[in-house]
């Protein structure tokens, strides 16, 4: 139960193509790393205020 092999990958492709269908697939991959992207900036832009904070004391 732990690794995929190429015959899972093609079936979870082919599902998801199946499900969501070839125009969907582009929009949903961009809100995907759209929202990946957010979530580095906002870890990036908290961790230097938590830094800040113990040099302050």
């Amino acid at each position: 139960m732990g690794r995929f092999g190429v015959t899972e990958i093609l079936v979870i492709l082919a599902v998801v193509l199946l499900l969501f269908g070839g125009k969907k697939i582009p929009e949903l991959m961009k809100g995907l790393g759209s929202g990946i992207k957010e979530f580095k900036n906002a870890a990036k832009e908290d961790q230097p205020a938590d830094k800040k904070e113990d040099t302050k004391e």
